[in-house]
């Protein structure tokens, strides 16, 4: 059911993420937490007010104000400022860095920097999207609230013991007012956990730990364009990968790509192509531990599902659920669609990505023993498979994708040009496997203008034949690929944004908004043919197709200015990491 007293939703581009690298929220810019998914990104929201449902955790002047804030370098400890009649207070907040399997802690440091402050603080937590019930919280002698919080969680809540307890929407709320002298601050830390909680870890300890966590590992990437974006990527990329390896594609669920459309996904689960993404964008890079995440997660996947493996999984590798639908209104132009149909899908472009991950792995000395043989099971499956009709990239209808033949040949080269001497015979067979399946595209899918076309039953063409080229498959100064990008830029271009292909004869806009991963496809590819003025000047516009925070939907909104679907896009982040890396590098 809709939430009453949920606070009013934002454009996408105002909410910035914090994240532990298990869960993640969302926190606007009237200092409403308004998405949590606790204990994993894949399970239950806590807090599901940004799809109109019950659950939020607000930290709002009390006044009129303007609003405004940024990350601290290298984390995504975000400092939300805003500037009231009475001066400025800002509120310093985090997710605990590095996220407990089993405990979410949210970190929040409230400081009148200039004049008095005063503010309202609410808090309910809402199990199950709104479906278990928290129990009225307690307060105890430490001046601690406490609660059970449905089925698997209990809540602990510290710092503002002067808090009463209200109801919104008949679920319990606790409300405060909050008033700082000039220069006064107050830390309220909450979690959620799946066991019994021990006794309270002080606030300045906790931060302490926080702030040395993310600057455990940060890559220089100084002398790249716009270094503190490539950064923030690799920092966003970092927050959304788990322990196992697994780097969840978005961190929300149901998140509009048009309003009103029926395309709605949940994205909380780990997409193997949008991981080898990841992976190969940290080659680049030289962030070792992320390669070596992605490289550890789609290993273990190959090795247990060999040819059957499936596009998608949850963090820890288990199955995508089939989707349903909640009781709740959605964002507003979505609906509350959550589990994804991915997992019926085969996609065959995932092993060729494979290979060319492990590749990128091998050339930096980072592909153990299981990997070699997951690279060998993903060659395996190709062999097997290629010839079978697939659901590409884009997760459409089975057809034989050109795309999908075509990256799974520039996977073969590239992980035959890996292998050591002593591999020479499988080096072979595997070239002639790749000129056998580019020969056979090559035969069907060649339109009449010389260019590479969609499949052998549609002629479009699709900004997705960009990456082959990219990835070796054939060479970017090959006619075919030469024609593929002046189609590319004559039929799905604006503005220097790119469309994906047309669904129609409707106007590109009409349809679906600029795809920022084909944006940074097209900046590489004019970077390729050594035409860097091209290449900059995408990369720069698409860099720019982001909110305040920095964080990058999976579509833009051309015209309105406006990001569109699941917030953020770990593919987008992984591919303007990987642009600014080359362009930079001259690879």
């Amino acid at each position: 059911m809709a939430s009453q007293d949920a606070p009013e939703p934002h454009a996408l581009r105002d909410y910035a993420l914090l994240a532990d690298g298990r869960r993640g929220a969302l926190v606007g810019p009237r200092g409403e937490i308004v998405w949590m998914c606790a204990p994993a990104w894949h399970d239950d929201a806590v807090f599901a007010a940004l799809i109109g449902g019950p659950g939020w955790y607000t930290v709002t002047p009390a006044g009129p104000y303007v609003w405004g804030g940024s990350y601290e370098p290298g984390s995504l400890i975000w400092r939300s400022r805003w500037v009231t009649r009475t001066g400025i207070v800002q509120c310093r907040e985090a997710l605990a860095y590095p996220g407990d399997r089993h405990r979410a802690v949210l970190l929040r440091r409230i400081e009148a920097v200039d004049g008095p402050a005063e503010l309202t603080v609410r808090l309910q937590v809402a199990p199950g999207f709104g479906g278990q019930r928290t129990a009225d919280p307690v307060l105890g002698e430490d001046g601690c609230w406490t609660a059970r919080a449905g089925n698997r969680l209990r809540m602990r809540w510290s710092g503002l013991p002067d808090a009463r307890i209200g109801t919104a929407d008949g679920l319990p709320e606790l409300r405060a007012r909050l008033r700082l002298e000039p220069g006064a601050r107050q830390d309220l830390v909450l979690e959620l956990a799946e066991h019994p909680l021990d006794r309270c870890e002080p606030a300045d300890l906790l931060w302490r730990a926080t702030e040395a966590g993310w600057q455990a590992h940060l890559p220089g990437l100084s002398a790249v364009p716009g270094p503190p974006d490539a950064r923030h990527a690799y920092t966003v990329l970092r927050a959304m990968t788990a322990p196992g390896g697994g780097t969840v594609a978005a961190a929300t669920t149901s998140l509009p790509e048009r309003a009103e459309q029926g395309r709605n996904y949940d994205y909380r689960y780990v997409w193997i192509r949008d991981q080898c993404y990841v992976g190969q964008a940290a080659a680049a890079a030289g962030a070792h531990p992320l390669l070596e995440d992605s490289v550890r997660f789609v290993a273990a996947r190959l090795l247990e599902h060999g040819p059957d493996l499936p596009p998608a999984c949850t963090v820890d590798g288990g199955a995508v659920p089939a989707p349903k639908r909640l009781d709740l209104p959605g964002y507003p132009g979505g609906f509350d669609v959550i589990g994804n149909r991915v997992d019926r899908q085969f996609q065959l472009d995932c092993f060729g990505e494979a290979l060319l991950l492990f590749a990128a792995a091998a050339r930096h000395d980072r592909l153990d023993a299981d990997g070699w043989r997951a690279a060998r099971a993903a060659a395996e499956a190709i062999a097997a498979r290629h010839t079978r009709a697939d659901s590409g990239i884009w997760e459409l209808r089975p057809d034989h994708w050109t795309h999908s033949r075509l990256i799974c040949a520039a996977g073969l080269r590239t992980m035959a040009a890996a292998l050591p001497p002593a591999s020479r015979g499988l080096a072979a067979g595997w070239e002639a496997l790749a000129d056998r399946i580019t020969a056979e595209a090559a035969a069907c899918c060649l339109h009449p203008d010389g260019r590479w076309q969609r499949s052998p039953t549609d002629a479009g063409v699709d900004a997705a034949l960009l990456l082959p080229a990219l990835r070796g498959a054939v060479p970017a100064e090959d006619p075919r690929s030469r024609a593929t990008l002046d189609a590319v830029l004559a039929e799905l271009a604006q503005d220097h944004y790119c469309y994906r292909f047309r669904h129609d004869e409707r106007p590109l806009a009409d349809s679906e908004g600029a795809f920022l991963l084909c944006g940074f496809l097209v900046a590489l590819s004019h970077h390729r043919l050594g035409q860097a003025v091209e290449a900059a000047r995408w990369f720069e516009r698409n860099r720019a197709a982001c909110g305040p925070p920095g964080l990058y939907a999976e579509e833009f909104d051309v015209t309105q200015r406006q990001l569109r679907g699941n917030l953020p896009q770990a593919f987008v982040h992984a591919l303007l990491l990987e642009t600014a890396v080359r362009l930079a590098t001259g690879d």
